[in-house]
């Protein structure tokens, strides 16, 4: 496709660069000197502004807290890659919410931690999209939903609020629209997308971490080649897991999506798993549960997930 192209433009703050490829296709590169640092500083405004739901200038305070943003809402040099990250984050949220017109959302964060992600979501959803949300975090450390909760009142943050509980055993009686779960290790991740499938959530966003229930079952004749290195298992097991997650999400009712999180060279735990509620008509449920069946059958592999939700006739 790029063979109709036969001009290329380009500059550095000290010259402009001129490439043209002629009918015969011989290549002339011309080169002349001059100040172009206004042309270089505009394209660079311009890149730092692009699409960002978290602006520089918005007065963020969980932003501020965390270092990424000066108290005059300017990103901090050091902490682009972590403002890039969170806006990637928000920006795969706001990918669902601007799909339909909420007023009221109830979102339970589950494994949220100390971590100000929680604190900006909130920030995102009644600052910046004018919704009212009832959010509720749930950690197992008490020390830090006590010092959450101190975070969330001096913020201001009046419908958000953190509560100590275990993802396996946590009850909620009420209407749940969204759940959240950001790196909750190994199985604690499918007990979070059970509970989130059994509130009949309308959407869901998972960050997996440290999938170790795979690459300790794993057991293949045929594929022996996958288990052979333990840096391949690992990794292969990994990437089996959330495919089995996506794939039961989607036998649930569940239009999944795994998605780059973060750029692989931040972090190896760079997918997320996006699901939202309806749309999959019951061939793709079949054809999900097939695939999953052949896996497990393969690798003799017991999924978590897979057991909780045929013990709940959830799928069968």
């Amino acid at each position: 496709m790029f063979n109709n192209y036969k001009n290329l433009n380009a500059w550095s703050k000290n010259s402009t660069y001129d490439l043209k490829i002629s009918k015969k296709g011989k290549i002339f590169l011309g080169k002349k000197g001059g100040d172009n640092s206004k042309i270089a500083s505009k394209a660079s405004s311009h890149n730092k502004e692009k699409n960002y739901i978290l602006k520089e200038g918005m007065i963020i305070e969980p932003l501020i807290d965390l270092g990424v943003f000066s108290k005059e809402g300017k990103v901090i040099n050091s902490k682009y890659d972590k403002y890039k990250q969170i806006n990637r984050f928000v920006e795969i949220v706001d990918d669902e919410i601007k799909k339909n017109d909420f007023k009221e959302l109830t979102i339970l964060d589950f494994g949220c931690g100390k971590s100000y992600l929680t604190f900006v979501l909130y920030y995102y959803f009644v600052k910046i999209k004018n919704i009212k949300v009832k959010m509720i975090g749930l950690d197992l450390k008490k020390d830090v939903i006590e010092k959450c909760n101190k975070i969330a009142e001096g913020y201001g943050y009046d419908n958000l609020h953190f509560e100590l509980g275990d993802i396996n055993g946590f009850k909620y009686e009420n209407k749940v629209d969204m759940v959240i779960t950001l790196h909750a290790c190994d199985t604690a991740t499918d007990y979070a997308l059970y509970n989130a499938v059994k509130w009949n959530a309308k959407m869901i966003f998972s960050v997996p971490c440290c999938q170790h229930e795979f690459n300790s079952q794993m057991d293949t004749d045929t594929f022996s080649i996958i288990s052979k290195y333990g840096i391949i298992k690992e990794r292969m097991a990994a990437l089996m897991t959330d495919a089995v997650r996506g794939n039961l999400l989607e036998a649930a009712g569940y239009k999944t999506q795994l998605l780059e999180f973060i750029d692989i060279a931040h972090s190896p735990k760079n997918i997320l798993i996006r699901a939202s509620k309806g749309g999959v008509s019951k061939a793709k449920k079949e054809k999900a549960i097939e695939e999953v069946n052949n896996l497990v059958n393969e690798f003799n592999f017991k999924p978590t997930l897979l057991k909780l939700l045929q013990d709940d006739k959830i799928i069968d």
